[in-house]
């Protein structure tokens, strides 16, 4: 497995880089999350699977400046989902042969600062790559959401043969994800001729999913576009940090957690970037909208639920600005860090509109072969068919 990319042009393919980590990854024996009650807007449940042999550290750099193009891409969507992310890794030689080398990273979740954690945790290592039966494992372990209007999503993504697995059946594979809901889309690594790419393809279209193919090294290629905005945008991303009010056992943790991926973003930055590019400006994108949804540490978005009461939540739990204020102080000091966030997001909002006003007038003057086409709007092309399939509008780019 030869094949390697530093930065692919596909959001998708990035986030399927779900990689394989030297320790079981947290949370990994801990059984799925139940799928929640239909909340306000239609659910979207995407689980991400990558091939994790062999010589993928392309596809993997590729990941952590793209995973936050997906989201934003779905953010787009009308009514706003509600968006769950899961991610597993196949095909790494130290996985137990007994599960098909497949590893479980992350269960179904909105936390996408966790995601992005596993993904920047991730570690290669030859071995086998069996298709069938990551999907399978997902198909089997994930609590995919109930409502009747949800959009549940696999993306698989790898360049060996798609039918290695001699235990499970794609056929049966396919059979199974049509019977529970759950659309297979798959992506194969490697060059379009090569006769391997034709089982990929069986696949997909077996699943009721579609096919894409990826050649990494013209997506390597693909040019990066700084603006005069970019720097900003991070910046304010920083700024978002500073409205969050965290609360509870893990409260403190998470808040690190989100510093920590705001880092590793900016590490995932291109060369030449100098840390605003790519991943850092995506993701404070990202933190401006409403997928990127914190309840269950952050005050300020708990105060968004429903049955929100401060009062019931434990003194021993609140944050010590909280603690430090009278109780009848607490909710005023929230609504104003409510307040500060929404006159941030506004601003970061309308800087990624001119941003990407600047971005696709740039890219329109390089030139393309329709490959290149294909290359940068395939994925979301996919994304916004099999959205509108479930109902949803795609909105505007910001």
């Amino acid at each position: 497995m030869a094949l390697s990319i530093r930065r692919l042009a596909l959001p998708v393919v990035a986030a399927l880089a779900v990689g394989v980590v030297a320790t079981p990854a947290a949370g990994q024996d801990k059984p799925a999350a139940a799928a929640p009650a239909a909340a306000e807007g239609k659910a979207i449940d995407l689980v991400l699977c990558l091939d994790v042999s062999g010589s993928m550290n392309g596809l993997i750099d590729s990941a952590k400046l793209r995973l936050w193009d997906i989201v934003n891409e779905l953010a787009r969507l009308k009514p706003t989902p509600n968006l769950r992310v899961a991610l597993y890794s196949y095909g790494a030689g130290g996985y137990p042969a007994d599960k098909g080398y497949v590893r479980k990273e992350i269960d179904l979740t909105e936390d996408l600062d966790d995601v992005y954690k596993a993904l920047n945790a991730l570690r290669i290592g030859g071995g086998t790559e069996l298709v069938a039966r990551v999907t399978k494992t997902s198909l089997d372990e994930q609590k995919w959401s109930t409502d009747k209007d949800a959009m549940r999503l696999i993306f698989v993504a790898g360049n060996e043969p798609a039918d290695q697995d001699k235990q499970v059946s794609l056929d049966d594979v396919a059979a199974n994800a049509k019977k529970l809901g759950v659309i297979v889309n798959t992506i194969y690594c490697g060059a379009a001729g090569n006769p391997e790419a034709n089982g990929w393809a069986k696949f997909a279209a077996t699943a009721g999913g579609k096919y894409m193919n990826i050649d990494m090294n013209r997506a390597a290629a693909r040019p990066v576009v700084k603006t005069e905005f970019d720097e900003k945008i991070v910046k304010l991303g920083e700024e978002l940090n500073k409205t969050y009010v965290a609360y509870g056992k893990e409260g403190a943790e998470k808040a690190a957690n989100q510093l920590a991926q705001d880092r590793n973003a900016a590490s995932a930055a291109p060369p030449g970037a100098g840390g605003f590019g790519g991943a850092a400006v995506e993701r404070s994108v990202t933190k401006a909208g409403a997928l990127y949804r914190n309840s269950t540490w952050d005050l300020v978005d708990r105060m968004k639920d429903k049955d929100f009461d401060l009062k019931k939540i434990p003194e021993a739990e609140l944050c010590d600005d909280l603690k430090k204020l009278k109780p009848e102080e607490r909710l005023e000091f929230l609504k104003k860090k409510a307040d500060e966030r929404a006159a941030i997001q506004k601003q970061i909002n309308e800087l990624s509109a001119k941003r990407q006003k600047k971005i696709d007038e740039e890219l329109a003057k390089q030139p393309k072969t329709d490959a290149d086409k294909a290359l940068d709007e395939a994925v979301k092309g996919l994304i916004r068919e099999q959205a509108k399939s479930k109902g949803f509008e795609v909105g505007e780019k910001k």
